[in-house]
């Protein structure tokens, strides 16, 4: 029965993990109050979260911040960026359902397909910040090629972030579990799919110390 609650049994390795998870899902929160800050809220979650898969985490509060304060400006305009994007993309679905064309349909079902290439994008704006120094057009450029080139993962993603959606569907009543867990629980399962493609691009020997884990990634996409 002892051995059911030593600190390295997989119960307790999972309840550990289950608290990191909630308390990193509770910082995300809080330091998105902010709006302009949700960009470096979840570069800096997604910072955490790369760490915990490959098993190279610690504290879960001290990385959180360091990141967050380390890429806050790329972050916070790559954040407004999408928000724009948001924006157009709704206001372009209003215009279109209020303007009566009859090859509207196919309009939509186009600006659709754009609106489905930007969310794959997204997917991978702010891992690829918590990890790779680089400008902030090369961060959406390279976005853009990894979720091109790792469809299958990207596709897994996509399904993986409509989790808490549909789990708020089946009953309001889980509102508590989204709000400890709906958002680093999927960022997690995220970082399980995107670590190994992060390990291609990655120097042999990167930097893993606690104060400097970020590596420089080429811009192998520049013409």
């Amino acid at each position: 029965m002892g051995r059911i609650f030593n600190l390295d049994s997989p119960l307790m390795v999972f309840l550990t993990r289950a608290a990191d998870l909630m308390i990193l899902n509770i910082l995300v929160i809080v330091c998105s109050l902010g709006i302009i800050t949700v960009g470096p809220a979840l570069t800096a979650m997604h910072y955490v979260l790369l760490k915990m898969v490959r098993k190279e985490e610690g504290y879960v509060v001290k990385p959180f911040f360091q990141s967050f304060k380390q890429n806050f400006k790329q972050a916070a305009i790559c954040w407004l960026i999408m928000l724009v994007f948001i924006a157009l993309f709704i206001i372009d679905m209003r215009i279109l359902n209020l303007s009566g064309l009859e090859f509207a349909g196919w309009l939509r079902i186009a600006l659709g397909a754009v609106g489905l290439v930007a969310f794959m994008v997204m997917l991978y704006v702010f891992p690829l910040l918590s990890r790779f120094e680089n400008s902030i057009r090369a961060t959406f450029k390279n976005a853009l090629f990894m979720a091109i080139l790792n469809l299958p993962k990207t596709v897994l993603m996509i399904l993986v972030w409509a989790l808490p959606v549909l789990v708020l569907l089946l009953s309001m009543s889980l509102v508590p579990v989204v709000f400890l867990l709906g958002i680093t629980v999927p960022g997690y399962l995220c970082a399980l799919l995107y670590s190994k493609v992060f390990k291609r691009f990655e120097p042999e020997e990167a930097v893993t110390d606690a104060d400097a884990w970020t590596v420089s990634m080429e811009e192998e996409q520049e013409d």
